[in-house]
């Protein structure tokens, strides 16, 4: 009897077991957080000179070091012979091909510092050119291969300081203050800034001394060969007071002998100057000065002496990016983003213009070869990201890699709907999508998670993101939109927002929601929001308005304008662009639109989640917020990540963490008592 009643108990518990572990199984093909440590990404695909091979950087993670790793892999144009020609626990960036394609140089922290190195590609020797303690970077080979163009900081002149008493022998003092006199003494992820500035330099391609040609208090920019090698071209601000000028620096040009000339002197932004292969034309990207928020980024060309100056694309109401001259310098590829897409077009000297690429998906980073041949990286809703190659011929992308086929072609990924609706305010009308969990079901009531973007003058896309994926792997339904103030749509669509964010954006991130829960799939219920940056600012104004959603994460957000135009890094771009004067010039304006006036209307229960680090957002602006909130007895909770700056991703656990605090808190205040949020909406119009 003993014996059949164990029997019966161990034929229960395998029945609750199995009742267990099938839900689970069920679940098994989903992404799940922990695969962020699996996670690689691919950025900067060079392609060889004669167009038959792409080198490219892969970005990996040691989940022992919690770090993350790149090294240098190569693939040949028709997807063959896929192979590292880097290795170890390094940072090898910024790979760049001699012109007769023996050599690629690169930038590797496999030195103290960040340095330049060499590898041939014959034979696969490494030779290491520069020794400087600062690091190398914007690399760019002479036309004749014999030497190897960079920027690196040189440290200023240190000012007068006081005279301390002489230290005893054997003591151990503190370390001494640290004196500021700039403007711009701080920077997010850098932290309080050197007194440096970054220079132009040239070094002997198998090593030697490096020879600076730049001098003067002044930050200049990636170098571009002259077809002759007897200059480079730059942008910088080579202006008195350089460190109060904001957005308007100039195409340079510098000999060996450090001659310097200005080539332009517009009131505006000229940057990137990129050498024609004949070296007869400069393209390059600026706009005229209008003191917007935003301004469209337009191509330019002009003569290699500064003369001839022309804008292609007068009309193009998109921002340019990525300009690549094609091979015999007739025309120039640039990406455009239009909609959440991303295309290759090209322009031709005269104006015209004909689309290379077309498809649901964003390309960017091309780089082109004289044979015609280009090459990017491709992502798109179901796709991280991955090296493509294509011609102008076929504009039919071909996948070089699938650097993350491992971890999700035997999982399932939530869909993508894209849609369009109409603004409550005045009947503009939004781009938005929708992200449906994995085995989606119509007839069932999602939570769903309103995720607003960064900027402002930002744009979401088609392309993958892990975190979206992974909050609709919990069953979440993830909207985001693009409202007033997103690029991709025009110059008057993005400058709408001008002194006067946050506001009527509201308006178009409310409205969205309202047509996403109008489906019927949506439990009304269990509305969440959480945006970070832009969107942080975003959440915190949203809550102050509406008691419509469940719970709330504000994430590096702008909460008090005031403290923020002045202790951000961003400080004379922000009080120029954003607002008509300084704070103490117009205080009601910067409080009326600060989120910290509202913060006695809020009822929702709120997480903040900021880096230590943030220097774009600072964290004292979340403290504020949360302190106000806590203060009023109201439910919040601050989450403070060590040693992150802005965006809390620079460790990958951080990063985890992060989507955790977020998951965890919409988790726990989900509403199972049948109380909706009906007349609510019904108030607002949505």
């Amino acid at each position: 009897m003993i014996a059949k009643l164990r029997t019966v108990q161990i034929v229960l518990s395998l029945l609750l077991l199995c009742a267990c572990v099938v839900p689970a199984a069920a679940r098994d093909n989903r992404l799940e957080v922990k695969h962020w440590f699996d996670f690689e990404e691919v950025s900067d695909p060079q392609i060889s000179p004669d167009g038959e091979r792409v080198v490219y950087v892969r970005r990996y993670t040691d989940i022992m070091k919690d770090s993350r790793y790149s090294s240098l892999w190569m693939v040949n144009t028709d997807g063959t012979r896929h192979r590292p020609i880097t290795t170890g626990k390094f940072s090898d960036r910024s790979p760049r091909w001699s012109h007769d394609g023996t050599r690629i140089a690169f930038v590797s922290d496999r030195e103290e510092g960040s340095k330049i190195f060499v590898h041939f590609v014959d034979d696969g020797q490494l030779v290491q050119v520069t020794n400087t303690p600062k690091s190398a970077s914007a690399i760019a080979w002479s036309p004749d291969d014999t030497q190897i163009a960079f920027t690196i900081p040189v440290e200023a002149e240190p000012p007068e300081g006081v005279k301390m008493p002489k230290k005893p022998k054997g003591a151990q003092w503190a370390d001494p203050p640290v004196v500021i006199e700039k403007v711009n003494y701080r920077s997010n992820a850098r932290g309080y800034l050197p007194d440096e500035y970054r220079h132009i330099f040239v070094v002997p391609a198998l090593g030697g001394t490096p020879r600076q040609l730049t001098d003067g208090d002044y930050d200049h920019g990636a170098p571009s060969w002259s077809a002759d090698g007897s200059k480079v071209y730059f942008s910088a601000t080579r202006k008195p007071e350089a460190e109060w000028v904001v957005q308007d620096s100039e195409i340079y040009s510098v000999t060996m002998d450090g001659t310097i000339e200005a080539l332009t002197d517009r009131r505006g932004p000229d940057r990137d100057p990129i050498v024609s292969p004949r070296g007869s034309w400069i393209a390059y990207t600026g706009f005229d000065e209008k003191e917007f928020a935003y301004t469209i980024t337009r191509l330019y060309v002009m003569r290699a002496d500064g003369t001839e100056v022309k804008c292609l694309t007068p009309e193009l109401d998109r921002d340019v990016s990525d300009v690549v001259w094609c091979p015999g310098g007739a025309h120039v590829y640039v990406t455009i983003r239009d909609r959440g897409l991303q295309n290759v077009h090209r322009v031709g000297l005269d104006g015209q213009m004909a689309e290379v690429t077309e498809g649901v998906h964003q390309i960017r980073g091309i780089t082109a070869a004289p044979n015609g041949r280009l090459a990017g990286v491709l992502t798109n809703p179901t796709l991280p990201g991955d090296v493509v190659t294509f011609t102008t011929s076929s504009g039919n992308p071909l996948r070089l890699t699938n650097v993350n086929d491992d971890l999700l072609d035997h999982r399932e990924i939530g869909s993508l709907e894209e849609i369009w609706y109409e603004s409550s305010l005045d009947g503009r009308k939004v781009q938005g999508w929708i992200l449906k969990p994995p085995a989606f079901d119509p007839s069932r009531k999602y939570p769903l998670i309103l995720y607003i973007h960064g900027g402002p003058h930002a744009m979401y896309s088609v392309r993958f993101s892990f975190e979206f994926q992974v909050l609709a792997a919990e069953d979440y339904v993830v909207f985001y939109c693009n409202p007033r103030g997103s690029t991709g749509y025009g110059e008057e669509f993005g400058n709408i927002i001008q002194y006067k964010y946050p506001g009527d954006d509201y308006h178009d991130l409310m409205s969205g929601v309202g047509d996403v829960v109008k489906r019927g799939y949506i439990d009304e219920r269990n509305l969440f929001v959480t945006g970070g940056s832009g969107g942080g600012v975003l959440t915190c104004w949203i809550i102050g308005q509406t008691d419509r959603f469940a719970a709330a994460v504000s994430q590096y957000p702008v909460i008090n304008w005031y403290s923020f135009v002045l202790t951000c890094d961003i400080t004379g771009y922000v009080a120029k662009r954003w607002f008509r004067g300084f704070p103490w010039e117009e205080m009601e304006n910067h409080m009326a639109r600060s989120p910290i006036s509202l913060v006695g209307n809020v009822t929702t229960p709120t997480l903040l989640i900021t880096g230590e680090a943030d220097w774009r957002t600072p964290i004292s602006e979340t403290e504020q917020y949360y302190q106000a909130l806590r203060i009023q007895k109201k439910e919040a909770k601050l989450v403070r990540v060590p040693d992150e700056a802005h965006g809390v991703h620079a460790r990958p656990s951080h990063y985890i963490a992060k989507i955790l605090h977020i998951r965890e808190w919409f988790e726990l205040h989900k509403r199972t008592d049948g109380k909706g949020n009906e007349e609510t909406a019904e108030k607002e119009g949505t």
